[in-house]
């Protein structure tokens, strides 16, 4: 590989929200979903060069942000975007409130496929709107949509968004085009807007492609979320973008982005998407053959020590679903054993929905692999017992 990604990287006493939240020097974090790589060289490049400069006041973001945004889905996802269609703003997460905020009203209703991203929870509920779950099916280890209960649920006229993630964090599934159009259709049908966070949409395996919402709806009832964070750990410079092709709703949402004062971005941000999407394609490509390895090497460690724990196949994200309920421990009870006695912090399936994540953790694999198999050993040691 032309990419070290077994190189270790301290982030602790780096100001990192997820090595230095628990500030004991011994515990290991698989919890929050950022990764432990150092970003690709030409964004690492293009940070120093503005660094250099050493003025850091208001940005104006430039055309070729907006045409490094068109370039890569077009080119890596046939999908044609128009500059006017875009509108930045500081995360995926206060894109979503916005929209939320732009297209509803208090009392009514969002439709969440729990279990799901817990924020989702909070952008619903922060704008006074009530979360209406619909529960993903779990056929065996794979997760499905039920479009049954979504159908009843959506007919009430109450609901007027569904948030749908895809790829799915936490349960890992990369949904097919079939199952988009089947979902657009119904939403449709029913006049429930579908706001897609694709934040993952880059980190997808063998057997598995990433189909953009837009594409398979034409953008019809159709809004778009997404950013480089996820797929180029560029989190903390805090860039997103919302897609929408209807202008009235993109003026509500124009409104919104301004009354909840998300409208101001910082210059690195701005920087590091244009060289992610214009320069770092190989790295990319090399991060995510590096996920999967650690992913195999999870589940054969999986099978051989803890084969009481069954693991979800992961199509997309580097977050892993273990199904934990054979130990008798709740999720949180569990995660709670497994930072006090093994040193090892994990998500319990609870953030995302305490009914639909009960028995469940989630674990981040985007570390090098021997630190990733360390934090699998204290597990077993704790499991195991």
């Amino acid at each position: 590989m032309k990419y070290d990604f077994d190189l270790p990287v301290v982030r602790r006493g780096s100001g990192c929200y997820k090595w230095d939240e628990e500030p004991a020097a011994d515990i290991i974090p698989m919890w929050v979903a950022d990764m432990d790589f150092r970003v690709a060289p030409p964004i690492v490049e293009a940070l120093r060069r503005r660094v250099e400069h050493g003025v850091f006041g208001y940005t104006l973001v430039p055309d070729s942000y907006y045409e490094a945004i068109v370039g890569w889905f077009r080119r890596r996802h046939n999908w044609d975007i128009r500059r006017e269609w875009i509108q930045y703003t500081t995360g995926v997460v206060p894109a979503l409130s916005v929209v939320v905020k732009a297209l509803t009203q208090p009392g009514d209703q969002v439709i969440l496929q729990t279990p799901v991203y817990n924020c989702f929870f909070s952008s619903v509920r922060n704008n006074g709107c009530e979360v209406v779950s619909n529960k993903l099916l779990r056929n065996g280890d794979r997760y499905e949509m039920d479009y049954d209960d979504l159908a009843r649920k959506a007919r009430n006229p109450r609901a007027k968004l569904l948030i749908l993630c895809n790829p799915h964090n936490p349960v890992g599934r990369v949904w097919t085009q079939e199952e988009l159009l089947r979902l657009h259709q119904l939403c449709k049908e029913n006049h429930v807007i579908v706001v897609a966070d694709e934040i993952h949409n880059e980190l997808t395996y063998r057997g598995s492609r990433y189909v953009p919402y837009a594409t398979v709806t034409g953008m019809q009832n159709t809004i778009v979320c997404t950013s480089p964070s996820k797929s180029f750990n560029t989190a903390g410079l805090q860039m997103a973008n919302i897609i929408c092709a209807n202008a009235e709703w993109r003026a509500k949402i124009d409104r919104a982005i301004n009354v909840n004062e998300v409208c101001d971005v910082n210059p690195f941000g701005v920087a590091a998407l244009q060289a992610a999407y214009n320069e770092s394609e190989d790295w990319l490509d090399q991060l995510c053959e590096y996920i999967w390895q650690n992913y195999e090497a999870l589940c054969e460690f999986f099978q051989r020590e803890l084969p009481q724990l069954r693991v979800t196949p992961l199509e997309g994200t580097y977050l892993v679903w273990v199904d934990i309920r054979a130990t008798g421990l709740s999720s949180d009870a569990l995660a709670e054993r497994l930072l006090r006695e093994g040193k090892v912090q994990v998500n319990s399936g609870t953030m995302y929905d305490p009914d639909a994540g009960e028995g469940f953790i989630r674990l981040n694999i985007a570390c090098p692999r021997a630190q990733m198999m360390e934090g699998l050993h204290r597990i077993r040691k704790v499991v195991g017992k």
